[in-house]
Formats: C-alpha cells, structure tokens, sequence
C-alpha cells in the first residue's frame, strides 16, 4: 500500500507538472517582450565637419598611416614664436643636421667609448659633494 501512495503522489506530481508546462491549467496570456519594444529607425545624424572633395586634390586615405598619426597627434608643425627663434639660433640650430635623430639609432653610426670614468660622472648623484670618497685604482 505504501508503495502504490509513492507512485501514486509522483504520478499526480508529473502530471500536475507537465499541465502547467503546457498551459493547461494556467493559460494566461503575457506580453511578448521582444514585441513590446519599439525600434527606432535608422538615422545617421550629419556630420558637418565633413567638407566636400577639391578637384585634383589628393584623398585623404591615401595618405600613409604614420603621418595620419602624428597629425592627429601634434596637429601638424607649428609656428615659432620669436623667443624660441632667438634661442634656437644662439644655440646654432642653422648648422643642425635636421635628421639626427634618425641618424643616432643608424647601426652604422660611429660610437666612442669614453671608457667607464666618464660613465660614474654621469651617473654620479645630485649634490654637494660632502659624500663623495676617492678611491685609487688598484
């Protein structure tokens, strides 16, 4: 007998189950959540820092992706002021090599060794001197 109440109590659960699964005893009707959602329509709003293409002009795509960097970076060269002029001049910027920066990391350019004296007095701290201790080479 207590084995027929089991079954019988698991049976009625699978069926009361599977009723409310299907809708058969709770058939109510719920919105669609995906229908009730209203999509707007597609608008590109207009750009008005675009300017239309010059004849014969180049396209701007066509430029190299590096100088599209470094114009978006620096925005391009800037004039100089008077004072920087001034000091640039002084400093004999007209005899400068304008590539010397590219020039240093050349594997071809010429290196000297001053040797580690010359290394220790740059790497030497900040200061007075009061620290300092000579030392005689051995």
């Amino acid at each position: 007998m207590r084995k027929t109440v089991i079954f019988g109590s698991l049976g009625l659960a699978a069926i009361s189950l599977s009723a409310c699964a299907s809708g058969g005893l709770t058939n109510r009707d719920r919105p669609d959540e995906f229908a009730t959602a209203r999509k707007a329509p597609l608008v590109i709003p207009p750009d008005f820092a675009l300017v239309p293409p010059k004849p014969g002009a180049p396209r701007p795509q066509e430029a190299d992706s590096s100088t599209q960097a470094l114009q978006a970076m620096f925005g391009g060269p800037a004039q100089r002021s008077a004072s920087e002029t001034g000091v640039i001049g002084q400093a004999g910027g007209n005899r400068a090599d304008p590539g010397i920066r590219s020039g240093v990391g050349d594997p071809d350019t010429n290196v000297v060794d001053k040797g580690s004296v010359t290394r220790d007095i740059i790497a030497a701290p900040e200061g007075d001197g009061q620290d300092a201790r000579a030392s005689t080479p051995q």
